[in-house]
C-alpha cells in the first residue's frame, strides 16, 4: 500500500536542459527499482497536469510513493549519486489519508515509420522500397502525452517514455508497479 511519499524536485541548470535531467533521473530510478525488485514503489508527476508551458511536460517534480520501509530502503541505495546537485528532496512523509487515487501508466506507441520499415526488412527480407510501400508515413502516431527521453539499457537505443495519468479514483487499487514505478494494476494517492 502506498502510504508514504518523497518528492524529488529538479533544479534549473544552465548546463543541462530540463529534459536531459529528467531522463537521467528516471534512468537512475529505473536501475534502482530493478535492484529493489519488490514492485511496491510507484511514481507520479504531480505538476504535469498543471504545467504552465505545455501539457506534454511532466513538470519538475517526481513523486515516489510506497510503504515507509520500501522508500527508506530505496533511499538507502544511494541511487541519486551524480544527481544530488540537480535535485531537492523532501523528507519522507505520510500521504494524506483521504486523497483520491490515480493510476499512472506507461503508454507505448508505434511512432516511427522508419523503424517499422527496418524491422519489416529484417523479418521479411524485403527491400527498402517494398517496406516503404507496405508501411506508409501515415502509420506514425503523434501521441499527445507527456514523456521523458531515455536510453534503453539493453539496446542502447533512445526512446520516449510516455506517461498517462488516469482518472481519479475514490479507492486505492492495490497491486504491483513496474520498474519505472508505473502500472495498470496499482494506484498512487493523488494530491
Amino acid at each position: 500500500m502506498t502510504t508514504h511519499y518523497i518528492d524529488i524536485t529538479l533544479l534549473p541548470d544552465p548546463e543541462f536542459s530540463h529534459a536531459h535531467l529528467l531522463g537521467a533521473l528516471l534512468a537512475k530510478l529505473h536501475r534502482a527499482l530493478v535492484q529493489h525488485g519488490a514492485g511496491d514503489i510507484g511514481t507520479s508527476f504531480p505538476q504535469h497536469v498543471n504545467a504552465p508551458l505545455s501539457k506534454r511536460t511532466l513538470g519538475s517534480v517526481l513523486r515516489l510513493h510506497g510503504p515507509q520501509h520500501a522508500l527508506e530502503a530505496l533511499m538507502a541505495q544511494d541511487w541519486l549519486r551524480g544527481m544530488r546537485d540537480h535535485v531537492v528532496l523532501t523528507l519522507l512523509a505520510a500521504a494524506p489519508p483521504n486523497a483520491p487515487h490515480r493510476l499512472v501508466l506507461r503508454r507505448q506507441f508505434k511512432t516511427n515509420a522508419e523503424r517499422l520499415r527496418r524491422r519489416r526488412m529484417q523479418r521479411k527480407g524485403e527491400t527498402a522500397a517494398q517496406a516503404q510501400a507496405a508501411i506508409p508515413d501515415s502509420v506514425e502516431r503523434r501521441p499527445d502525452l507527456p514523456y521523458a527521453h531515455l536510453r534503453s539499457s539493453s539496446t542502447g537505443q533512445p526512446f520516449c517514455l510516455f506517461i498517462a495519468h488516469g482518472p481519479q479514483l475514490a479507492t486505492a487499487v492495490v497491486g504491483h508497479f513496474n520498474t519505472y514505478g508505473l502500472g495498470p494494476h496499482a494506484s498512487i494517492p493523488w494530491f
